[in-house]
């Protein structure tokens, strides 16, 4: 049997995947960002499982996610299992952003999360805020699993899934037995976390998403620096990445309406994605992008799978704003046009 999809909804289907975690399977759990493939983060033979069904570079991290407990600051414990250190102004945005979109990369504490680290000394932690991966995370918790390791549920490089069919498609091969899927709905933000590493006394910038810079500097009262090459390996930081099969082409409003307009008539196998309109399109495949980030960043995975799955050879897509809240969205489709 290909893998089970069960609603969210069904306490049963909860505590199922929450046993099935503890037994070192894996589970498609929806967060508010994209889908996560999981599994038991101190489990290695379990998160080797993961880097297998992703096809996953072995010394690419994966970010562990940790349920959110009692109180304000529930998430403590799961931190202090994984984490030797925590700065101050780490602490700053954990309170301030957790649970959230927003992943802090700490020191780790020897002995746990090696394989799940991709055996560097630091580790990726995250309080999500779905009540479904937090329901999720509390039962597997109540079993003994101190956090779940949990990389976007598509194979390596490919584009994030943000809904459980998308999941289901991309494990179609997969047995019953080794994965089942928890489907809770659309991802309301739709793209991965943003990503700070703390772990070199200042907050850097590993990978934009929709916490802005500013947000974080205000919460941490520390400047935002930029990646740089001692930064640790992180997830979704490769150049190219989240691509789908068809080839993404960024260009502005400009260039791309002159492109259309050359090819005309002759305009086959490309797909359009745009927030200015083109009147030579009709007849095209083509989404209207939102003017508001958010908006864009919710629907952006699944739009290029839905004009991937035309056929087309080429997706050409209107570069988004400069604008801050923008960078997230921007990065996926540099990332996916790379």
């Amino acid at each position: 049997m290909p893998p089970r999809l069960l609603p969210a909804s069904d306490n049963a289907a909860i505590d199922l995947a929450a046993r099935r975690l503890a037994a070192g399977s894996l589970v498609g759990m929806p967060t508010e960002t994209v889908y996560g493939l999981a599994a038991d983060a101190d489990n290695a033979t379990a998160v080797h499982r993961i880097f297998g069904a992703k096809g996953r570079p072995a010394d690419h991290p994966l970010i562990v996610h940790l349920a959110p407990g009692d109180g304000p600051q529930g998430w403590g414990a799961g931190v202090d299992h994984y984490a030797s250190e925590v700065p101050a102004f780490a602490a700053a945005l954990m309170q301030a952003f957790w649970p959230g979109p927003l992943t802090l990369i700490l020191p780790r504490r020897n002995g746990v999360a090696a394989v799940a680290a991709g055996g560097q000394d630091s580790v990726g932690l995250r309080c999500p805020a779905h009540p479904v991966a937090q329901a999720l995370l509390t039962a597997a918790a109540a079993q003994g699993v101190s956090g779940v390791a949990a990389p976007s549920a598509n194979r390596f490089g490919r584009v994030s899934p943000t809904t459980a069919s998308h999941v289901a498609e991309e494990f179609a091969s997969m047995a019953d037995e080794d994965l089942l899927i928890l489907d809770g709905g659309a991802c309301p933000v739709g793209i991965e976390s943003t990503i700070i590493d703390c772990t070199r006394g200042h907050p850097v910038l590993l990978r934009p998403g929709m916490v802005t810079v500013a947000q974080l500097e205000a919460a941490c009262g520390q400047p935002i620096r930029e990646r740089d090459e001692a930064a640790p390996r992180a997830s979704g930081t490769l150049e190219s990445h989240y691509a789908p099969r068809a080839r993404v082409r960024l260009m502005d409003a400009k260039q791309l309406r002159a492109a259309f307009e050359v090819l005309g008539r002759d305009a086959k196998n490309i797909a359009l994605y745009v927030r200015s309109p083109i009147e030579a399109a009709k007849g095209v495949p083509h989404r209207r992008m939102p003017d508001d980030a958010a908006a864009a960043a919710q629907e952006l995975f699944a739009v290029l799978r839905e004009l991937d799955a035309t056929g087309v050879r080429l997706i050409w897509v209107e570069t988004p704003p400069a604008d801050p809240e923008w960078d997230g969205v921007r990065d996926r489709l540099q990332r996916a046009a790379a």
